[in-house]
């Protein structure tokens, strides 16, 4: 007999709906009994037909609790007929019916098996929490449902639960792939009154500070809390390093008792093994009042017995990633309105309680409604495998409640490239070997790249402990080194059981990849390094000025010059982290590398590249070098003996291109030939005049320079080219021919002088003494009279004394004016009352002859 929970009131609607169509969404608050309740009522459906119930848990603490819930309400032990499946732990038999497992245990299941062949329903519980693979599962799942229904003897049937998910964002997605309308069957649940109370007056602001003073801030709560209410109390905290602080502050300042119970302050958090997981969140013994200082852990899926009291920092600290750096950090922020409401909740599962937010009433209205989806914020590259492991090309073929965001997926896209696991083929894109092999591991891409890396059975020993070490939380964050070697140490001798456990299921999953007639040799000094770089290729270091070092993905870190890894020339980077925005940042794990791996011949130099480059050398001649890169990061250079005159050419071109036509003789001449050209172009440009600009001429330097190049051996040479002659040869002879009728460098004026034009001003400047411009009573003109002279006339000193493109009115008007005033400054030149009929001149008044 089930029990009677307020769930109950819609089981005979949800199993209506599961007979008739596919899909169902069923919403209802924590404590309804969703998750203990529907499992089992569907155990009897029709449409089951003997087929299994898979129901996905987000986090393998409460698969555990579940199944073990469920067996006991059926009144048997897991295995029989409820069992479950978790990292390193399976526990179902041929009785079992109802397998409770995580979303990455069903990922695996749905590529050894995307038909789900003698699976009838898959349960998504808690999937408002949108993990990554919740969204992946689904749309997979979605996309099998299609693919495979003809295969299968009866359909394939998809129910969505969840607390506070938005259900008609949900519901909307399963119509467009179901073609039916979905509709959403909500209880309103059962729980207790949570009497909530806001204390944050004296909070700091900023989070930054807020984080610095956590401890003493939220640890008086704590002890109002223990006198205010009764029962257990729990704390949600951002992250491992404030349950740290808190724990060790509430302990300098807690009483042993309080009351008659005994206080036991225990912290929750992923890094922690199930075994210890399991063990905060039974009940307290009789007498014993529990501390709890959580992460978002506790939040859902896991009843906490004895919680009288909730303690909200009102902090998160979630992974972002930048598909720029290839680097995903933890951002501490705010909590969402529907966090903070499902924490809350907590308080009021056994009964009422209290909540504490640490944070003013008046900001609780102005919190994000949702928290964001992963999948918009991730590191997507197990996720993309996953993708085209399915057979998919493009992710946007699928359903999906929140695109990928296209960078994620394009640096995703790049890091598999690098790390063998694609290749491209004319079909599209193939998943590799290396890349199925992969997918197999327990562990990311980047770590089992480096597990398949070893070559004996050390070297697999030590990849196994360092993709262990890198996923748990550092033992040694602040023990003043980066060095990774000395958490290898420190966890290999102490009794840390998942972490072994970890190693251990690595070894075997990797065993069956591992070549032993492997042709490596290596150091014990090198080994380490060597394993890390198949993992981190893009974070290779090499170091620059003191402590920095530039990464392969040409990215900046430092460590603290005090650190001992500081000296080392190289490092691989395994942690690195910092605040967004910044040009640099800081080393958390890394190691040792000697770059004699990467040089020809050694066991890393496929990750270099190789390229020939004509460059000038400080002497200012073309020599040519051998530059080995990775990345970023120039490994070696070698001078070769060399240079071709194709070599030359190019060399010479692509330093024209990136620092311009200085590098040129630019003369006067080839300035004004420019301007001219440019005219015409402008003027008439039906006659297809070429692009004589900076931009236009270093684009196609190649065509008008490039045949003058190849005996160029030194930078020198290039001032000795005709320049003006060379630009001269993008005219054909029309061209030529037009450029010098309508555009002339130079005018002959009325004294019988030439005159050169100034075509660098707008309009061209002539520039002229005046006496050379008697008799003349029109304005030249050019292009066929589409473009006047602006007329500089010049005093016998040739100072400017009149800009004009009115001769005519200037000869009628201003000119007596100057006239009255330069005759008596110059009186050996002709100033006529009339210049317009006077004959023109350059020279002054003949001298009288004595006699």
């Amino acid at each position: 007999m089930l029990p009677r929970l307020p769930i109950t009131d819609i089981l005979d609607s949800l199993k209506q709906c599961l007979t008739q169509q596919n899909h169902a969404i069923v919403l209802a608050p924590p404590g309804a009994g969703k998750t203990s309740v529907i499992p089992l009522s569907l155990l009897a459906a029709a449409w089951l037909k003997n087929q299994k119930i898979v129901l996905l848990q987000p986090r393998r603490l409460a698969v555990k609790s579940i199944a073990a819930r469920l067996a006991q309400l059926l009144g048997e032990p897991i295995g029989q007929r409820v069992g479950f499946r978790v990292r390193h732990e399976v526990k179902v038999s041929s009785l079992t019916q109802i397998e409770v497992m995580t979303e990455g245990v069903f990922l695996r299941l749905l590529h050894n098996d995307p038909s789900l062949d003698g699976i009838g329903v898959v349960i998504f519980d808690e999937c408002h929490e949108r993990h990554l693979d919740t969204d992946l599962s689904l749309a997979l799942l979605l996309n099998g449902q299609g693919l495979f229904a003809d295969l299968r003897a009866e359909p394939l049937k998809v129910l969505m639960m969840s607390a506070t998910l938005d259900g008609s964002g949900l519901s909307a997605l399963l119509e467009m792939v179901s073609g039916q309308s979905i509709p959403v069957l909500e209880s309103h649940g059962r729980s207790y009154p949570v009497d909530v109370r806001y204390h944050g007056l004296d909070v700091p602001v900023g989070i930054g500070e807020y984080l610095r003073q956590i401890d003493r801030i939220i640890g008086p709560i704590v002890d109002l809390a223990l006198h205010q209410t009764d029962g257990s109390l729990l704390v949600f905290l951002p992250g491992m390093g404030e349950i740290t602080r808190l724990q060790k502050y509430l302990g300098n300042v807690l009483p042993l008792h309080v009351g008659e119970s005994e206080l036991r302050i225990m912290p929750l958090y992923g890094g922690l093994s199930l075994q210890e997981q399991r063990r905060v969140v039974s009940p307290p013994e009789h007498g014993v009042r529990h501390i709890i200082l959580s992460t978002s852990i506790a939040q859902t899926s896991v009843t906490i017995e004895g919680i009288g009291a909730v303690i909200d920092s009102g902090l998160v600290r979630v992974p972002k990633y930048d598909s720029r750096t290839g680097l995903t950090r933890l951002v501490t922020e705010r909590v969402s309105q529907a966090t903070a409401t499902q924490r809350s909740g907590r308080a009021g599962r056994m009964g009422p309680g209290v909540a504490y937010r640490v944070w003013p009433e008046s900001i609780q209205t102005r919190l994000r409604r949702r928290e964001s989806p992963e999948i918009l914020s991730a590191d997507l590259t197990a996720f993309l495998l996953h993708l085209y492991q399915w057979g998919t090309q493009d992710p946007n073929e699928l359903h999906w409640l929140d695109t990928p965001p296209p960078t994620a997926l394009a640096a995703a896209h790049s890091l598999l490239h690098t790390l063998g696991a694609i290749s491209d083929q004319d079909q599209g894109i193939a998943v590799t070997s290396l890349g199925e092999q992969l997918s197999r591991l327990p562990v990311s891409p980047r770590l089992g790249r480096m597990l398949l890396a070893a070559f004996d059975a050390p070297s697999l020993q030590m990849a196994a402990e360092l993709a262990a070490v890198i996923g748990v939380k550092d033992p040694l964050r602040d023990s003043g080194t980066v060095d990774i070697s000395k958490r290898l140490a420190l966890l290999s001798n102490r009794s840390h059981g998942h972490y072994h456990a970890d190693v251990e299921q690595l070894v075997r999953a990797a065993k069956r990849c591992l070549t032993t007639d492997s042709a490596v040799q290596l150091s014990d000094s090198d080994l380490m390094g060597y394993l890390l770089a198949h993992a981190y290729p893009d974070r290779l270091a090499k170091r620059g000025s003191g402590t920095h070092y530039t990464l392969a993905n040409g990215r900046g870190v430092s460590l603290e010059p005090s650190d001992p890894l500081a000296q080392c020339p190289w490092l691989v980077v395994a942690d690195v982290g910092g605040a967004g925005g910044r040009s640099r940042d800081r080393v958390f794990l890394a190691t040792a590398f000697n770059p004699e791996l990467l040089i020809q011949d050694g066991p890393l130099a496929h990750l270099c590249s190789a390229q020939d480059q004509i460059v000038w050398n400080s002497a200012g001649r073309l020599v040519a070098q051998r530059n080995k890169r990775l990345g970023e990061i120039l490994v070696s250079s070698q001078e070769l003996d060399k240079v071709t005159p194709d070599q030359r050419q190019q060399a010479v071109v692509e330093a024209i291109r990136q620092q311009g036509l200085g590098l040129l003789q630019v003369n006067d001449a080839v300035v004004q030939w420019r301007a001219r050209v440019a005219i015409m172009a402008e003027l008439f440009p039906e006659e297809q005049w070429p692009d004589v600009s900076d931009q236009g001429l270093t684009d196609s330097v190649e065509y008008w320079l490039g045949p003058k190049l190849a005996n160029i051996t030194k930078m020198a040479d290039l001032s000795g080219l005709d320049l003006l002659n060379l630009l001269g040869g993008l005219l054909d002879w029309s061209q030529t021919t037009r450029l010098q009728q309508r555009m002339p460098s130079h005018l002959k004026v009325p004294s019988g002088l030439t005159v050169p034009i100034d075509y660098g001003q707008s309009p061209p400047v002539l520039a002229v003494k005046l006496q050379a411009m008697f008799g003349l009573d029109q304005t030249p003109v050019l292009a066929e009279g589409r473009l006047p002279l602006s007329i500089h006339l010049l005093s016998p000193a040739a100072r400017p004394i009149q800009i004009t493109q009115d001769l005519a009115g200037f000869w009628r008007g201003s000119y007596q004016e100057v006239r009255k005033e330069l005759k008596g400054r110059y009186p050996k030149h002709p100033w006529p009352e009339d210049p317009a009929t006077c004959v023109a001149t350059h020279r002054p008044k003949p001298r009288r002859q004595k006699g």
